[in-house]
């Protein structure tokens, strides 16, 4: 039995995204769902089988009963935050191919932007990974990216115009795109080079936006997906990956701490999959920092080890370069909901549907975050 194509998203829905949403996060979560099922055409009495993210704090009890789902035959929940977003079309691909559910929802509710954050509940300030980072002022993500950072420029000479690549492109699509927090606010070089810093090297445009909003999609068999309204996204191949003695974001343990989880999750991804990192026409790459998106481009096998930053020079990254990225404005321009709009959005591309189409679209891949355990997906639309 094989993942290979046996199932399909066939719905995607989604909240407006914005700093500060009046509605509640269980009521956002209902709504995208909602959305989506109305996208696949499919009644809310049908699903089966659900997942998620385990900080997501809308429960399969109270969305069961909201939106109305009949008898539950599946549901899980994928750890470590942002690196949970592709596990959870997985686990739903999973159950539906060895025959545990039918219908299957994937959806993530949040809001970090009029929220808390989570690093200040200070009853939970140290847990034993924070133990070896919190108490020398490593406090946020952005500080231990801002770390991993460094070492990257050091060992490699990757330059903050590198980061400027990532953090315009991402920035040139959500221009595109109506939906996108950061579509009426382009971006300069100056403008980017002159921002204060969040924790150096990182500066304000290289970290991702705090965001309320939801998303949700909906994955079935491939037999069910014929009868679906919208063109069927298969679900081609998909990973999990958590590196041995792998340490948070800053992987103290590893040999190499710039060798991280997506390194692990591409070895799996690309062995079960028909085409290479050659072959893919558009990806959406998480985003949270710009950093992570030459790490990635090296895990993934885009490019060769400490190649990242160089790859992202004459507009690589842009709408006819040479892997157009995150193509309605990704985490950093578009809206950060834990990695979920980088899903909807290969779904768009491959659908066609997109507000910056990459022409021709027939293979994407996401991913999920990278310097956490993490997911990836590669989604084609080829029957």
């Amino acid at each position: 039995m094989t993942l290979k194509d046996a199932t399909a998203i066939v719905g995607i829905g989604r909240t407006p995204f914005a700093k500060q949403l009046a509605e509640d996060e269980r009521t956002l979560a209902c709504r995208a769902v909602v959305a989506a099922l109305d996208d696949a055409g499919i009644a809310p009495g049908e699903v089966d089988a659900l997942a998620s993210y385990t900080m997501e704090e809308t429960d399969e009890v109270e969305l069961a009963k909201a939106v109305g789902f009949g008898d539950l035959t599946f549901f899980s929940k994928a750890g470590y935050g942002g690196g949970g977003s592709c596990a959870t079309v997985a686990h739903l691909a999973a159950a539906i191919t060895s025959g545990q559910a039918t219908v299957g929802v994937a959806w993530r509710s949040r809001k970090r932007g009029s929220g808390p954050r989570p690093w200040t509940n200070t009853s939970v300030q140290l847990p034993t990974p924070a133990q070896w980072t919190r108490p020398f002022g490593l406090l946020r993500p952005a500080d231990e990216i801002a770390m991993l950072t460094r070492r990257y420029m050091h060992e490699y000479g990757a330059t903050r115009d590198h980061l400027f690549n990532v953090a315009l492109a991402c920035r040139n699509r959500a221009n595109q795109n109506p939906a996108a927090i950061m579509y009426d606010r382009p971006l300069t070089r100056e403008m980017y080079m002159t921002s204060r810093w969040i924790s150096e090297p990182l500066c304000l445009f290289d970290n991702c936006l705090e965001t309320d909003g939801a998303l949700a999609c909906v994955v079935v068999s491939r037999e069910r997906a014929r009868d679906c309204p919208n063109t069927p996204v298969y679900v081609h191949s998909a990973a999990q990956g958590l590196p041995a003695q792998h340490h948070g974001m800053v992987n103290y343990w590893n040999d190499d701490p710039l060798t991280g989880p997506a390194w692990t999750a591409a070895r799996h991804l690309w062995k079960n999959a028909d085409f290479t990192p050659q072959d893919v026409d558009v990806a959406q790459i998480y985003d949270a920092f710009t950093a992570l998106v030459p790490l990635s481009l090296e895990g993934y096998g885009f490019c060769e080890r400490g190649e990242g930053g160089s790859f992202t020079e004459g507009g690589a990254l842009e709408i006819g370069g040479r892997l157009p990225i995150n193509t309605a404005g990704g985490g950093l321009s578009e809206a950060y909901v834990h990695g979920f709009n980088l899903i909807d959005e290969g779904v768009r591309q491959l659908r066609g549907t997109s507000t910056a189409q990459v022409p021709d679209a027939a293979t994407c891949l996401v991913t999920a975050g990278e310097g956490v355990p993490t997911s990836a997906l590669l989604l084609t639309n080829r029957s």
